[in-house]
């Protein structure tokens, strides 16, 4: 259904999405936006963090404001040696005056372990805090390595905004009740890489004894032109030859890796909504979109190409973006790394490698005032390969299979335009041992966005925007569930400002919600926010759900 409710019944919504919910917090709320704002935050859960003994080690401390890449260097804290339970990594920033949405990611000895955007700033200044598990790179930090952060920015008399930062590494302690977190043996990055747009080539040398092997992919389309907004593309044959935004594929993108040439794996890139977007930085002053603060990576699991990676050489591994006509594509990525210890070198092979044919339909026309595009695209892809390893032959294999729907219209000169549309991504990983029962990874991503801008005869634009981000993830051996995790972000907004007047004259209002509830074996968590014209009006937190 699409989202065209008033700001009254926004606001009205929002009080009861938290009905019977004790409120922790309500700021006064003024008429319209002013100089200031509440500090930008989400209602995610926080990072469970040990009772154990920790060392808190800052790699970033920067004042951003061009365009070069900082550098620093990273050593494992000595007060901290021996086995680590969790890894946090903690991002503090502030920013004052004006200054756009900016992306910028972090690199570990020359691994991406984080990437994300910023907020846009209140003329008064603005704080933000991001935290994010990074227990799964714990291997490449034992180690000294080089740290880069990039976070290009441009500060001069119109955009004042420097944006400070600092990152920390916390590294926490072992006991009986927080064990040593068990991760991948290797983390590495992808070497001699060349190329871009969403065409990125390199190579990959693995251990002789890898039995496994992940790709984190940090997959975000940016630079503020047609490929920041993919998801909002129409087709090249459309009946609108001035859109703003027109690919041969339309809003379809597919992030694909390739291994020695052949597909090794598919996934559906997120649609990152960054804090300017949909013509609208009043909606996302203080609650962000789902995921834009902490991008979280894409993963694809290439275990099935191991046995064909295990001979000590170079393998070319390619990550491409189909869909993409030109640049605005950045996919770095980590390759995470298992070994079986009782052996020097696995031998292996691929057994299969099946796709069913891309199927990507656009349709274009009109619909009275409108032009309107919609798609209906679908693509499904299994691979399955053997290891010998020192426990036995150990068969995995992948089949995951993505889709999209939108339906988007718009007015001439798109004083309209408006779109729903729904992603999904799902599928499972199976590993077997030999003739022993095997293991399944189910995994179920969607999701779904409804929005309108639409711009008046005064020159008032008023976007009207919901978003549902959800997901699972599950393993299991025959009747054995093992670990598993659902996730449900529900964000709801309505901002209208004027385009027709100086900045402090906009008399911009705007109402947001985010709903998030999680939900693993460990407990769950159900948090919501509610702001109204910059001001935060409701804020709870629960583990009760």
């Amino acid at each position: 259904m699409r989202f065209v409710r008033s700001l009254a019944a926004v606001a009205g919504a929002l009080a009861l999405s938290v009905a019977g919910v004790p409120t922790a917090h309500a700021d006064p709320v003024p008429p319209y936006f002013g100089s200031d704002h509440a500090d930008p935050r989400t209602a995610d859960q926080p990072v469970a963090r040990p009772d154990t003994a920790s060392c808190t080690t800052r790699i970033v401390d920067h004042g951003f404001r061009d365009y070069n890449v900082y550098r620093s260097a990273f050593a494992p804290p000595a007060s901290c040696r021996g086995d680590w339970s969790k890894v946090v990594l903690t991002l503090h920033g502030a920013v004052k005056g004006r200054q756009f949405d900016r992306l910028g990611w972090l690199k570990v000895g020359g691994v991406p372990i984080f990437k994300t955007s910023t907020p846009e700033p209140s003329a008064d200044g603005i704080q933000w805090s991001v935290e994010r598990d990074v227990t799964a790179y714990a291997s490449l930090l034992r180690s000294p390595q080089d740290v880069q952060m990039y976070l290009g920015n441009t500060v001069d008399s119109t955009y004042t905004g420097v944006l400070d930062v600092t990152v920390d590494l916390t590294f926490y302690g072992t006991s009986a009740v927080w064990p040593k977190a068990t991760t991948a043996e290797r983390v590495q990055p992808l070497a001699d890489e060349v190329g871009g747009a969403g065409d990125t080539h390199g190579t990959l040398t693995v251990a002789p004894n890898t039995e496994r092997l992940v790709a984190d992919v940090y997959a975000t389309g940016s630079g503020g032109g047609c490929e920041e907004f993919w998801y909002t593309a129409a087709p090249t044959t459309s009946d609108d030859p001035d859109y703003w935004c027109r690919t041969a594929d339309g809003p379809w993108r597919e992030l694909q890796v390739y291994v020695d040439g052949r597909l090794a794996g598919i996934a559906t890139p997120y649609p990152h909504i960054y804090t300017g977007g949909w013509s609208n930085p009043y909606l996302w002053y203080v609650l962000p979109a789902p995921r834009a603060f902490d991008i979280t990576p894409v993963q694809l699991d290439l275990t099935p190409f191991v046995g064909t990676m295990t001979d000590g050489r170079a393998h070319r591994v390619s990550i491409k973006v189909r869909g993409a006509d030109g640049g605005g594509w950045d996919v770095p990525a980590a390759f995470r790394s298992w070994q079986d210890e009782g052996s020097t070198r696995v031998t292996g092979s691929v057994r299969t490698v099946e796709e069913s044919a891309p199927s990507v339909t656009n349709t274009v026309g009109r619909d009275g005032a409108y032009f309107t595009a919609d798609l209906d695209g679908s693509h499904s892809l299994t691979t399955s390969g053997q290891v010998h390893t020192s426990r036995g032959t150990v068969t995995t294999t992948v089949v995951r299979s993505v889709g999209e729907r939108t339906h988007h219209f718009w007015s001439d000169g798109e004083t309209t335009d408006g779109q729903s549309t729904s992603m999904s991504d799902q599928g499972f990983v199976r590993t077997a041992v030999g003739p022993g029962v095997p293991t399944f990874q189910r995994f179920r991503y969607g999701y779904r966005l409804d929005g309108r801008i639409d711009i008046d005869d005064a020159g008032d634009l008023t976007t009207k925007i919901s978003l549902a981000d959800t997901g699972s993830d599950e393993s299991k051996q025959g009747p054995s569930r093992g670990a598993w995790h659902t996730w449900d972000h529900r964000y709801a907004g309505e901002a209208t400002w004027s385009t027709t007047v100086p900045r402090d004259q906009r008399r911009a209002t705007g109402a947001s919600s985010h709903d998030f509830t999680d939900r693993s074996a460990n407990g769950c968590w159900h948090g919501v926010i509610a702001t109204r014209n910059g001001a935060v009006t409701q804020e709870t937190g629960s583990t009760r759900c």
